[in-house]
């Protein structure tokens, strides 16, 4: 879990995501699309990526992606899209630091 924290404050927008995702491509297209450049760690592609997966699964989150905003758990594309429909994810991710404007 140490590890999993570490990773996730990095940058204001972590994204942990699966190289063959299409809902993790998605909300990596999402943040781009706003200019956001998250952090994004491919768990299929990274050494260790599985157990990582298996922490983010004891947090409540099995399937990926899992989306962390200025270091606090957001949570998965269901959340993330939810925060985006209701004008919530542009204030988070600037009071984040993801965006300037």
């Amino acid at each position: 879990m140490d590890r999993v924290t570490k990773l996730a404050s990095e940058r204001p927008v972590v994204v942990f995501s699966r190289s063959t995702c299409y809902m993790c491509h998605t909300i990596k297209a999402l943040f781009s699309d706003f200019g956001a450049n998250p952090a994004v760690h491919e768990l299929d592609q990274m050494p260790r990526g599985r157990e990582i997966e298996q922490a983010l699964a004891r947090q409540g989150y099995p399937t990926v992606p899992v989306v962390f905003i200025g270091g606090e758990l957001v949570g998965g594309a269901n959340e993330v899209m939810s925060l985006h429909l209701n004008r919530s994810l542009i204030p988070m991710l600037k009071n984040a630091g993801a965006l300037w404007v």
